[in-house]
């Protein structure tokens, strides 16, 4: 059973840096799009950045430049790295696994199953 667990969340100062990680089990995991998501409160969840198995890789206009998502199949960790962050950024973060990956899609929808969360707190 696939069960995304993050870490590596924080509170910085604006410009600074973070990586994210999460660890994902699963047989198929080189087959499981990953995905990193952010809810700041009283907003909607939004996609952040993704990752196919085979490496390809989608980002939100906010964080193109900025952000970095990388994995590591043999592990089966994906991971998240922040630079130059703002206060915008602050939000809980969440590790999302698509078990059936049709498209690339940057939307909470298309994802299976979800971490826990790991805060990030960027203070200006």
């Amino acid at each position: 059973q696939v069960q995304p667990v993050e870490s590596g969340g924080g509170s910085v100062q604006s410009g600074g840096s973070l990586r994210l990680s999460c660890e994902a089990s699963g047989y198929s995991y080189s087959r499981y799009r990953m995905g990193w998501f952010r809810q700041a409160p009283g907003k909607e969840r939004e996609g952040v950045a993704a990752i196919t198995g085979s490496g390809e890789t989608t980002y939100a206009d906010s964080v193109k430049g900025r952000f970095t998502i990388s994995r590591d199949n043999a592990k089966k960790m994906v991971f998240l790295q922040m630079n130059s962050l703002t206060p915008a950024d602050t939000a809980m973060y969440y590790c999302a696994a698509d078990l059936r990956p049709r498209s690339l899609l940057l939307h909470p929808s298309e994802f299976d199953v979800w971490g826990q969360g790991t805060q990030v707190t960027v203070s200006s």
